[in-house]
């Protein structure tokens, strides 16, 4: 008998819920060979499978940032498509862990700087850490998310307050 596919260990009723979502990261990380059923998982009709999916993807390209990468330019595609809040955070912590070209960062930044117009708190404060993350390696990003981040502790919400803070901590630290 097949194993059961991931769709269905993702699938719920609970929107609230991250379900399976970290039994099936470590499955995962275990048997590498189901990341692409996994990232299939981002396209999925039902939300919950993919935001579920988003989870778990995030979680195990947090350990092997490497398993993203033959999947790049569909990620950057969902990037620009995707509306559904749980799936744009994820994204955003996800495509900064890819190798990208200049002209992919550039693209990612344009997407990342929109979520920070979302009118979701944690969709915003991913897309700031999003572009802090891509300016790590692009030095023409800097003086502009450091201004997003001091706009951020002066008009953001408490979540992206505590996250300028902290971002802010490692721009002085070295990040400049």
């Amino acid at each position: 008998m097949p194993p059961p596919s991931l769709a269905a260990i993702l699938g719920g009723r609970d929107r609230r819920s991250i379900g399976c979502s970290n039994e099936v990261a470590a499955l995962v990380l275990d048997q590498r060979k189901r990341f692409p059923e996994l990232i299939a998982c981002l396209w999925s009709d039902d939300p919950i499978v993919r935001m579920r999916a988003a989870d778990a993807a995030e979680k195990v390209s947090a350990q092997e940032p490497a398993l993203l990468e033959p999947f790049k330019a569909e990620l950057l595609g969902l990037l620009v498509e995707a509306e559904q809040q749980e799936l744009r955070w994820h994204l955003a912590q996800m495509i900064p862990r890819l190798s990208l070209t200049a002209r992919e960062r550039q693209r990612a930044a344009t997407i990342f700087r929109s979520f920070l117009k979302d009118r979701g708190s944690i969709v915003k404060t991913a897309g700031l850490q999003a572009l802090a993350d891509l300016s790590r390696h692009d030095a023409g990003l800097r003086s502009e998310v450091l201004e997003r981040i001091e706009e951020a502790l002066r008009t953001g919400t408490p979540a992206m307050k505590a996250r300028g803070r902290n971002l802010l901590k490692e721009f002085r630290r070295g990040l400049r």
